[in-house]
């Protein structure tokens, strides 16, 4: 059977998405290049990208309901069905996995009792494997609701989805507070994070990051390095655990000597791109 057409948001929720969608489309000298932030937008009404919410998007934009369809089944980080206030994202690359992200990915799988795309019973975590999560230096790593949770280990990640679940404060380990899906789709549909100190927490790259290019300057690389998981300082020269609050690099070894770090004999640009 053809399916019916999708049913309309109630008259008032219409009201006010219209006037956030037009402030949207204002943004772009065509139309149809809103269609990616509205997606967001109607994500953050209902958690999820709706038939109705295709609808809207279609409608404000004067596309087909085909055309909305193709995009926002194209992006993974469009919800096509009823999901948790957060969203755990396991890396399960291959540094990632290598590292212990499979083992996490298995770990979470089991201690909240759901599969991938899954979401708990309580409705407060789904839980997904992701591809990469961009942040290869902090392997492995979890996301929830885009947000860094670095140099993660099964038992680490257990607690982490225990105090989402809970209800109790967690702090990224990078980038800016932690807010529900439906808020933070609603940022990605381009509006301002209005929480206190929220956009001044968000910062930049993590130290691990830009060793590279302070190796590039000349500079002399971070002094002090995560030990791998589970283990201390082993050997001869072993550098002292991170002491609590200090900057870390990530859990792999130390950058090692080369032309680019001897100020003497220069590989490369010591600038930033750009500058």
């Amino acid at each position: 059977m053809p399916q019916l057409p999708a049913p309309d948001f109630p008259a008032d929720v219409r009201a006010r998405l219209e006037a956030d969608a037009k402030d949207v489309i204002s943004r772009y000298p065509d139309s149809r290049s809103a269609l990616l932030p509205l997606l967001h937008l109607v994500q953050s009404e209902e958690g999820h990208v709706t038939r109705t919410g295709m609808r809207f998007c279609a409608e404000m934009l004067d596309l087909t309901t085909a055309e909305v369809t193709a995009v926002a089944t194209f992006y993974t980080m469009y919800r096509r069905k009823p999901s948790g206030d957060y969203q755990v994202g396991v890396c399960t690359n291959t540094l990632c996995a290598v590292m212990g992200g499979d083992a996490i990915f298995d770990e979470l799988k089991r201690h909240l009792g759901v599969g991938n795309d899954e979401t708990t019973a309580d409705g407060k975590v789904t839980l997904e494997h992701i591809e990469c999560n961009a942040a290869c230096d902090f392997a492995p790593v979890v996301m929830v609701n885009w947000e860094f949770f670095d140099n993660q280990t099964p038992e680490s990640a257990k607690r982490l989805v225990d105090d989402l679940r809970a209800g109790r404060p967690v702090e990224p380990t990078r980038g800016a507070p932690l807010c529900t899906y439906k808020e933070t789709a609603r940022i990605l549909a381009g509006f301002p994070d209005e929480r206190p100190g929220a956009v001044a927490a968000s910062g930049g790259a993590g130290p691990a990051s830009l060793v590279g290019l302070r190796l590039a300057r000349g500079e002399a690389p971070h002094a002090r390095v995560v030990h791998p998981r589970g283990e201390g300082p082993r050997g001869e020269g072993a550098r002292d655990e991170p002491q609590p609050g200090s900057q870390h690099l990530s859990s792999h070894d130390a950058p090692h000597q080369t032309s680019a770090s001897d100020p003497a004999h220069p590989a490369g640009p010591v600038d930033e791109e750009g500058e």
